[in-house]
């Protein structure tokens, strides 16, 4: 499953933001944000063909916030809040030239994300593949 592959490789390339305590250049900024941004992308492109396959109307045209919210519903993710606000944070990549925004994201992935990313994955691993 090639989507499932691209999730699971970018999500590999995410661990790496616990190499940085402190970014302090702006390359290093804007390489961890598209790490984070590359694995949501992903995550619900993954989650999408999913649905599809098991038969989610949804998968076949549903936008991220649409997918998120029957996915949570199929029982696939465990805190549609938490990927709500994910979404949310990738949609504002655009604007990770302000710093604010790109340490904001970075601490959220830190905090939060990486840890929902890998409980998509033992999610799928165990109930949808």
């Amino acid at each position: 499953m090639s989507k499932y592959d691209n999730f699971i490789r970018a999500l590999d390339n995410l661990r790496d933001i616990y190499d940085y305590d402190e970014p302090r250049g702006n390359v290093e900024l804007s390489g961890m944000v598209a790490l984070y941004e590359i694995c949501f992308e992903q995550a619900w492109k993954t989650m999408k063909e999913l649905l599809d396959r098991h038969g989610y109307r949804e998968g076949k045209t549903g936008s991220p916030k649409m997918i998120i919210r029957t996915a949570y519903e199929a029982g696939m993710l465990d805190n549609p809040e938490l990927w709500l606000h994910a979404l949310d944070d990738r949609n504002n990549v655009a604007h990770s030239y302000n710093e604010a925004v790109a340490r904001g994201i970075i601490r959220n992935t830190k905090a939060d994300y990486y840890g929902m990313f890998r409980r998509l994955r033992e999610t799928l691993e165990r109930d949808w593949l």
